[in-house]
């Protein structure tokens, strides 16, 4: 009697579910492509149920090492990295929007794109008014605030 390891779309649905749920236990964001690569290979078997075993298990290798490198080559590139650790002269010129207003001697809140001396947003300060939503360039750093200007 020969025995052969037969999977179903199913089976691959459940382990590519498992996989993804194994990430929260570990998170590492990379155990989550695999469980990705899985779900896909099930989709494939729902399409054609016919799939040679090997053939699944070279889908599933193909697809999981594709997502991982298209996730670490393109997608995470684009993410902005944090400043900590720059000296405050090259924030200098940073264009920020404001999100609360500031008057003179009395702070706002200024947020950045990208991560400003490793914050998103910062308390800042001006020398005029600038009402919220208005565009603000960073004109010094100032202990643990910005003071900005008008872009």
């Amino acid at each position: 009697m020969n025995d052969v390891m037969i999977l179903e779309w199913w089976h691959w649905e459940i382990a590519g579910l498992a996989l993804v749920l194994l990430e929260l236990a570990v998170p590492a964001f990379f155990v989550i492509w695999f469980g990705f690569g899985a779900m896909l290979v099930g989709l494939a078997l729902l399409v054609a149920p016919g799939l040679a075993l090997s053939a699944q298990i070279g889908l599933w290798v193909l697809a999981s090492v594709a997502m991982t490198v298209l996730w670490f080559r393109v997608f995470r590139r684009s993410q902005h990295k944090t400043l900590v650790g720059t000296a405050a002269g090259e924030v200098i010129g940073e264009v920020g929007l404001l999100v609360s207003a500031v008057a003179p001697f009395e702070r706002g809140k200024v947020r950045f794109q990208r991560p400003v001396l490793g914050a998103e947003e910062w308390a800042c300060m001006a020398e005029s008014a600038i009402a919220a939503g208005e565009r603000v360039r960073v004109v010094s750093v100032e202990g643990s605030f910005v003071k900005v200007a008008k872009a």
